[in-house]
């Protein structure tokens, strides 16, 4: 009788879960600030079809978002979540512990990360060893690590310019800073001897590790809040996603990375040094009961919005090739879990 009792009332649990889940007729959508237009412009045309409510969507960084949208299943946790990175194994784990255990991943496309300044400041070109050297927290001085003493740029190379070394940037739930400490900070470390033969953690604290001395200044989740910023400042940079510097191209420029500028066609054939993947992630409890999840999966992976001509594209999206679109959309559509 107590195992049963046990089983009903685990029963009653997942149908009050069920039950509060349909009371919610509107799609929650949360995650990175660099897939939030995109998925808001979907979000739009799936609403104006008139089957279903418009999706709610929140831009909350790509962490803030794995974390809301691994917190459980039911009506209180969001449905989808957008990504400026793949989902990260810690992340996953927490899922599985809260019971979120079938997830869809789609690449969406991809995008540049912008190392950008005002129009009005001095155009630069910069390697990821020099980026490093200005934001990272140590670096090598005489042989030895030190906290990091660059406060101009001329100090790092003469070829930059002898301005205040002044960097708004994402936080650290961002994907976005996430993606840039991998692409850039890990890469430009790598160029010196002295951290080169560290190992693990060790190694991991010094390339990932972000001054915290005014050289980087956190600008929160709002990418456009930091296209003000270098508006106000034309000796300061600025670092957000791709297709936020081409929506304010007639204010800003994009610095050349390793003698590449950033650009639609640099970023999709990865030629430009800071590129990376863009992903949204379904929560498969939620398909069937939060009406119109499928229907809205269907709309991000069709041709009239990820395709080359799509209207997501005119929002900056580098689209997937015709032949990984289609792949894309396929295992989409099936809503298959990822391993």
């Amino acid at each position: 009788m107590k195992r049963i009792s046990v089983a009903l009332a685990a029963v009653a649990g997942l149908a009050i879960m069920a039950g509060s889940a349909q009371a919610r007729d509107q799609i929650h959508i949360v995650g990175s600030s660099t897939v939030f237009p995109f998925t808001t412009a979907v979000a739009e045309s799936f609403g104006k079809a008139g089957k279903f409510k418009t999706p709610v969507v929140e831009s909350t960084g790509t962490g803030g978002g794995m974390k809301l949208f691994c917190a459980g299943i039911g009506e209180g946790t969001p449905d989808i979540t957008g990504a400026s990175r793949k989902i990260k194994d810690s992340e996953i784990e927490s899922c599985q512990k809260a019971g979120v255990t079938s997830i869809t991943e789609i690449l969406i496309g991809y995008d540049g990360i912008a190392f950008a300044s005002s129009k009005q400041g001095q155009a630069i070109d910069v390697t990821r060893k020099q980026l490093f050297q200005a934001l990272a927290k140590q670096v090598p001085v005489n042989g030895a690590l030190a906290d990091n003493p660059y406060k101009m740029w001329n100090e790092i190379d003469p070829s930059l310019p002898a301005q205040k070394i002044e960097v708004l940037g994402p936080p650290p739930t961002s994907g976005t800073r996430d993606a840039f400490v991998e692409l850039v900070m890990d890469k430009g470390c790598e160029e010196f001897p002295e951290i080169k033969a560290l190992e693990g953690d060790s190694k991991k604290a010094v390339c990932q590790s972000i001054r915290e001395d005014g050289g980087y200044v956190e600008a929160g989740e709002n990418d456009n809040l930091i296209v003000q910023k270098l508006e106000a400042n034309p000796k300061a940079f600025g670092i957000f996603g791709f297709s936020f510097l081409e929506e304010n191209a007639d204010k800003l420029q994009g610095a050349k990375v390793e003698g590449v500028a950033p650009a639609f066609e640099t970023v999709s054939d990865k030629s430009y040094p800071i590129s990376r993947e863009l992903y949204v992630y379904v929560k498969n409890a939620h398909v069937g009961v939060i009406p119109g999840i499928r229907e809205f999966v269907a709309e991000y992976v069709s041709s009239r919005a990820m395709g080359e001509e799509g209207y997501l594209a005119d929002k900056g999206l580098i689209t997937l090739t015709a032949d990984k679109a289609q792949e894309v959309a396929s295992k989409a559509m099936s809503l298959s879990p990822m391993n």
